[in-house]
């Protein structure tokens, strides 16, 4: 990559102060710069193609050694969630080069980002490593050495203690993701057959313990050959979004069924957000699907657009009647709604942003990778459709945001 002034990045990199090395999701080192290897003691031989842990070892001498365990998790988060995780205050003793087996007390201060690719996978991870040891013990023996043990003792027992709060909170939020999945899972209904009609749903959590979303669908059958279908999506993580969540899934879910329309139960809804906490500014879109009169009925607030296959395969968004998300407006007006003409055999999409959106990306990428997706199985089965979805748009490391998806073969 060259900048106006032709400078070469790579040069840039090698010439950082800070040690730096690009490591693959695969923890093995693909490159690292001057300053590193300073650092570490090691040549560029002994670090390129090699997997980190091949070369930094845990010192089997130390009973309590865990800096390998804490680097490799984080590492391993980073692959994960596609996000930055910066460690606390490492011990990690380093194999002296020319001693074989002997490990010389070391300390650091990691931080490790990701480098994401255009389809948000992570391609590459970033480790900064800040050497802290002289900031920890005194190199130069003076007196008061004992007083210089003490301190970095304490310090020391400081930074454990620090990885050990950062642990607890870590399984903290784990049980809170697990709790609020299972209350995802309750509320959200059954995989099933509306009437006679294909129908696949599918819903899957973000990944990171941190980030269980406020994601749902619903599907409710009307009279005559007519179901009613809803996504939507409440701001926010853990808990309190998925029992906020609860409360619109089925709010909606009982006010199509009395609704002249999808735009009125969507006014009703938007009436009702505003009684509970953590439900403004939350997305949703309700469709009507007439089999009788081959036609869809749709409004949305503020969510991505219904997406329509038709048997040729060509694809229409259902982008008419777009209204800002619940609560956006200090006044009620009333929702748009709009209808489109469907024939046997076309298939209806409805999704969460976590199917297409991706960081750093116009959602118009987006939109397209799901037309391309949809525009070569025109005419797969809701189910086989469903899951190729998720198999080519979703991140194989998984994606940071919830996603769920309905199906409908019309």
């Amino acid at each position: 990559m060259e900048w106006e002034s032709g400078t070469d990045y790579k040069d840039v990199f090698h010439a950082l102060p800070g040690a730096v090395a690009l490591i693959t999701p695969e923890l093995v080192y693909a490159d690292v710069n001057e300053a590193y290897l300073r650092v570490s003691g090691r040549s560029r031989e002994q670090l390129i193609g090699r997997y980190v842990f091949d070369v930094f070892p845990d010192n089997p001498g130390d009973g309590n050694a865990s800096g390998m365990r804490n680097l490799k998790a984080s590492l391993g988060r980073v692959v994960k969630t596609g996000m930055r995780d910066s460690m606390a205050l490492q011990r990690y003793d380093v194999e002296t080069p020319d001693k074989p087996g002997v490990f010389e007390q070391r300390y650091w201060s990691p931080v490790n980002a990701p480098v994401l690719g255009p389809d948000g996978q992570v391609l590459l991870i970033v480790h900064r490593v800040e050497e802290v040891t002289e900031l920890i013990r005194a190199r130069t023996p003076r007196a008061g050495g004992d007083r210089q043990q003490l301190m970095e003792a304490e310090l020391y027992t400081r930074a454990r203690e620090l990885q050990e709060i950062n642990e607890r909170l870590r399984q903290a939020h784990a049980r809170e993701r697990q709790v609020a999945l299972a209350l995802q899972e309750a509320m959200l209904p059954a995989p099933r057959q509306v009437g006679h009609h294909g129908v696949a749903v599918r819903y899957r959590p973000a990944v990171g313990a941190l980030n269980v979303c406020g994601d749902w669908y619903d599907l409710a059958e009307l009279p005559g050959d007519r179901i009613a279908v809803a996504v939507g999506d409440v701001v926010g993580h853990g808990l309190h979004a998925a029992g906020v969540m609860g409360q619109l899934r089925s709010a909606l879910s009982a006010s199509v069924r009395v609704a002249d329309g999808p735009a009125a139960a969507l006014d009703v809804l938007g009436q009702y957000a505003r009684s509970v906490e953590g439900a403004e500014s939350t997305t949703a879109v309700q469709a009507v699907v007439d089999w009788d009169g081959h036609t869809i009925a749709y409004s949305s607030a503020g969510h991505p657009p219904p997406a329509l296959l038709h048997p040729d395969g060509t694809v229409e968004f259902l982008d008419q009647a777009t209204d800002p998300p619940l609560g956006a407006r200090p006044e009620h007006v009333p929702r748009p709604q709009s209808a489109t003409d469907f024939s046997d055999g076309s298939t209806l999409v409805l999704y969460t942003d976590g199917l297409i959106e991706r960081r750093d990306e116009d959602i118009d990428a987006g939109l397209a990778r799901l037309t391309g997706c949809l525009a070569r199985h025109p005419t797969a089965d809701a189910d086989a459709l469903a899951d190729t979805l998720l198999a080519e748009l979703i991140p194989s490391g998984g994606n940071p945001d919830d996603t769920a998806l309905v199906v409908i073969r019309l």
